[in-house]
Formats: structure tokens, sequence, C-alpha cells
């Protein structure tokens, strides 16, 4: 589903070892690293254990199938003030067993993913138009919570992310675009496929909700599978009515949101892309499912990169942090990010 790329740290001069996660298995490279310790000087040796430590969340099962998908933008690197750490005699055994709470964790989100989507397959086998409106009710909700979890954390005063908070609502508004279009186009037209879009989404809230709140990396990983799973359902649907759809008008709702004047927030998501690099042509609805097929691609990445901590940035903030030097009111010290509840709460009470 998803071709994963290594995050690589701009303070160091050195070739540092790549996370390269195959489809049969993750590698998590960390004896080369270790190796090099001893050639460099200590802030170095820190920088390096840091990073090392980080281990990719994104892992392809067998029957998965890739989504080429460009690099995300790097990771915040350290600013190498932080005191200096020693060697863990155990680090390359904690490593290994989150590489296998990363498998677990994974595993369950492409059983509970491929269980919807046999449902999915079972009902809408051939009305397209009611799937994709399921399918849009349910892909916006994650976004939601995520949203509201990051809001409760900001009101305990644990952490501020400003910049997580303007790409999560970006991709709703997204999202939301695609879900009006699925009604333009008659998809909600049933009682049925509204009364079980809703059901599925209020479910999906609650579940991404304390997914979110104990594992964040966990959440993002399940939002990648529903959007990569997405990409492949527009995807095969333009190859079987590629050309059916270049013979129909695209709905007006697409060409105001694709083409309108102000598109800040269709960059926004975009979290691989300068901004202003993609501007979508819409003359016919072959048009309009190509852009839904490519936004659900730029999901996917936004994700992967989401699972990873701190290595996700709003594009406009890297244009922003390129013209000034200042920093941002809401930009919260390293120290201070931490992932899901129970980690929150140890420093909120050790800090």
């Amino acid at each position: 589903m998803a071709a994963i790329s290594g995050i690589s740290s701009g303070t160091l001069m050195i070739s540092r070892p790549l996370v390269t996660l195959r489809r049969s298995r993750a590698a998590v490279s960390y004896s080369s690293s270790h190796r090099l310790l001893h050639h460099l000087p200590l802030s170095s040796r820190r920088l390096l254990l840091r990073n090392n430590h980080r281990v990719q969340a994104t892992i392809l099962q067998d029957d998965e199938e890739k989504v080429v998908v460009e690099e995300s933008f790097k990771a915040e690197t350290s600013t190498g003030t932080e005191p200096l750490e020693e060697p863990n005699m155990s680090s390359s055994s904690t490593s290994a067993f989150e590489t296998w709470i990363i498998k677990l964790e994974q595993g369950v989100n492409v059983f509970l993913t491929d269980s919807v989507i046999k449902i999915l397959d079972t009902l809408y086998r051939d009305r397209t138009y009611a799937r994709f409106f399921v399918l849009e009710t349910i892909a916006r909700v994650p976004y939601f919570a995520f949203m509201s979890v990051l809001h409760m954390y900001e009101t305990f005063g644990w952490w501020r992310r400003a910049d997580y908070l303007k790409v999560h609502f970006a991709e709703s508004w997204n999202e939301m675009h695609h879900l009006l279009i699925m009604e333009e186009l008659g998809g909600n037209s049933w009682w049925f496929d509204r009364f079980l879009a809703q059901h599925i989404a209020t479910f999906y809230y609650f579940m991404t909700v304390f997914l979110y709140i104990l594992s964040p990396r966990m959440a993002y990983h399940f939002s990648e599978c529903v959007e990569s799973h997405a990409y492949e359902t527009y995807d095969k649907f333009l190859k079987a009515s590629g050309e059916e759809l270049k013979n129909m008008p695209a709905p007006d709702i697409a060409v105001k949101y694709y083409t309108g004047g102000d598109l800040y927030l269709f960059d926004e998501f975009q979290t691989s892309r300068t901004p202003n690099t993609r501007r979508p042509v819409i003359e016919n609805l072959y048009d309009v499912f190509v852009n839904i097929r490519d936004d659900e691609a730029e999901h996917c990445k936004t994700m992967r990169a989401c699972q990873t901590l701190g290595s996700l940035r709003s594009p406009h903030s890297i244009l922003e942090d390129d013209n000034t030097e200042e920093e941002s009111g809401c930009v919260v010290p390293e120290e201070a990010h931490c992932e899901g509840i129970v980690d929150c709460l140890k420093k909120s009470i050790t800090s």
C-alpha cells in the first residue's frame, strides 16, 4: 500500500542508516549506526542515538499494494542543546520490542480494515457512488478525532501542536468536499446508506479517540490503511470507467473546490508538497475522480509522516520559517513532546 522513505537529519553531515520497510518484514537499522559512535564527537553521538531510537511506523503487509508517493518534509531536528545522554546497553532490545509492538498494532489495523472492506464489497458490489459516499463519510472522521484529543491536551497544558491542528483541519476540509461531491452525484439517495455511514462513522470516531489517546502511531496507521483503500478504490474505478467519465460533466462543487480562488487549505493537507505546486484542471467527471484519487495518496503520505513523532510540519509553516528566524509562540520544546496519555501523564508529573 504505502512505500516508505526514511527521514534524514539535516544537522548531521554523515550518512545514517535508513529504515527500509519491505512487504514481508520491517528492518530496523541500529547496529551499523552504533559502530559509528566511536568515530564521532560527543554532540554527534547524542544526535545519532536520539534519532535511532525512533522506529519508523509503517510496515507493509504481504498482501498490501504499494502507493507511489513522494517523501514528506523532513522531521524536526535536534538543536544540540540538550544534556548529554549516555548509551543504553538495553537500547537494542528496546528497539526490538518496539518493532514487535509496531507489527502488532499494524496487524490489528490491517485486520480491522480488511473486515470493513469485505462488508462494503458485499453491500456495494454494483452501487459505486453509494459506496463512495459511505467511504468518504468514514474517511473524514479520524481528523475530527485527532483534533479533539489535541485540543484536550492543550486544555490540560501538556502540549500545543499548531501544525498538527492546521493539517488535520485541512484534511477534514478536503474529505468534506469529497463527500459533497458524492452527494451531488446521488450517493446518499438511499436512507439505508445514510444510516449505515452515520453509525459506522460514530463508532469510528470514538474508536479513533481511544486509539489516539493510547497510541497516536497506531491511530495514524489505521487512518493510513483507510486512505490507502480509498486510493485503490478510486484508481480501480478510473481504470474501469475512465472513458465513460470523460464524457460526463463535473459537479459544480468539484469545480469550485479545485479551481476556486482560495486554495490555502488545499495546499495545507499536502505535507509532501510545496504550496502552489499542485493546481488541478477540472474539465469533466474523469478529472474530478483523478484528483480525488490523488488527494487520497496525499493523505497517505501525511498519515505516514505523523507516525514518527515530530516529523509533521505544515507546508505553510515551513515557508514561513524560511522567511523568518523567529520561532512561533506555539512551538513546544522537544522535551515536552510525548506520545499517548501514559507518556503525557508521566511527563506532567515529573516536570
